[in-house]
């Protein structure tokens, strides 16, 4: 090598572009491919439970409960039904729980429960035996129920949440 002859460094240039495109590459198919699993995972999932939930009062979405189910037994009680085609009288012994929305709406529901045996008891009484001999019939009151139970106990208030009503004895004589 002479003193005239300048040594010249490969230039870099072209391969850190090339290496800023890959990564730029990499990081949008990361995008792409986080964002179409999350809207296969959660997406359809999500725009499901915005057709099936009902609105609220204030058009909110209603919450779905969290957790485990809540419990809250309600004793049984005895009702005369209407009288029948013979014009016999009969009654309707029954006793059921209810499935709530958390642990709040359970106690909501047991410091209420005079209000909820009131309502019961003008619902049930209001019953024909044949109207609810059937499970059919045992189907609909359970329906019944869960709506008259559904209405605020307080005038302006919010509704409860009672997701079912769980018959444990039901007995018509």
């Amino acid at each position: 090598m002479k003193a005239d002859q300048k040594v010249e460094a490969p230039t870099g240039g072209g391969s850190k572009k090339l290496i800023i495109i890959i990564l730029a590459v990499v990081l949008l198919l990361g995008a792409v491919g986080g964002g179409a699993a999350w809207f296969f995972l959660h997406g359809k999932a999500d725009a499901g439970e915005e057709h099936d939930e009902a609105p609220s009062k204030k058009g909110k979405k209603a919450k779905k409960p969290v957790g485990p189910p809540e419990y809250v037994p309600v004793e049984a009680f005895t009702v005369n039904l209407q009288p029948g085609e013979n014009g016999a009288d009969q009654y309707l012994q029954v006793a059921f729980t209810l499935e709530v929305g958390g642990l709040e709406e359970k106690e909501n529901i047991k410091n209420n429960m005079a209000k909820v045996r009131s309502r019961m008891l003008l619902l049930l009484s209001s019953k024909h035996a044949s109207d609810i001999s059937t499970p059919e019939g045992k189907i609909a009151l359970a329906k019944e129920i869960v709506a008259q139970l559904k209405e605020p106990f307080e005038e302006r208030g919010t509704p409860q949440e009672i997701e079912d009503v769980l018959f444990t004895s039901f007995i018509i004589q």
